[in-house]
């Protein structure tokens, strides 16, 4: 059962939300991907966000790239956490998707990381560090994680 639902936008966001899936995978923590369009099929993505907590799912993962609404929509459909990153997919290099996620209005929010693959990353640990709270095996594995950081 997937504990973090990772949602991208198209499947040329794909390549760089695999750091999500690895990273996760590498800390012990189930996960898995789907692409969903905000913009494409927004009933695909409604209904999965609001399916996903029936098949153990309990943080999400958004990304998407220019106007970047995914991550938002997501979190228009759940009050569990969701964690949006933004993808480099138009001239102005991700600026624009880091704005759209970023700016969610009160009431709605979206916890943001760093464009591209270094987000990738960022949000499976902080994915993980949020269900750490609950799972001690997956806080154990977080603090390995740093501990071989500090160790580089």
């Amino acid at each position: 059962m997937p504990q973090v639902g990772i949602i991208v936008g198209s499947a040329t966001d794909q390549p760089v939300m695999e750091d999500t899936l690895k990273t996760l995978t590498d800390l012990g923590v189930e996960a898995e991907l789907i692409v969903a369009s905000a913009h494409r099929n927004p009933k695909k993505v409604q209904e999965y966000v609001e399916n996903a907590p029936s098949t153990g799912v309990e943080v999400f993962v958004a990304a998407a790239g220019g106007a970047a609404a995914l991550p938002g929509v997501v979190a228009s459909h759940t009050t569990l956490p969701v964690i949006g990153v933004p993808i480099a997919s138009s001239e102005l290099g991700g600026v624009d998707a880091l704005y759209s996620i970023v700016q969610m209005p009160p009431g709605i929010p979206v916890a943001t990381v760093a464009v591209g693959a270094w987000g990738a990353r960022n949000a499976a640990l902080l994915a993980a560090e949020v269900l750490g709270i609950k799972y001690a095996k997956i806080r154990e594995a977080v603090e390995q994680y740093r501990e071989r950081l500090r160790q580089r």
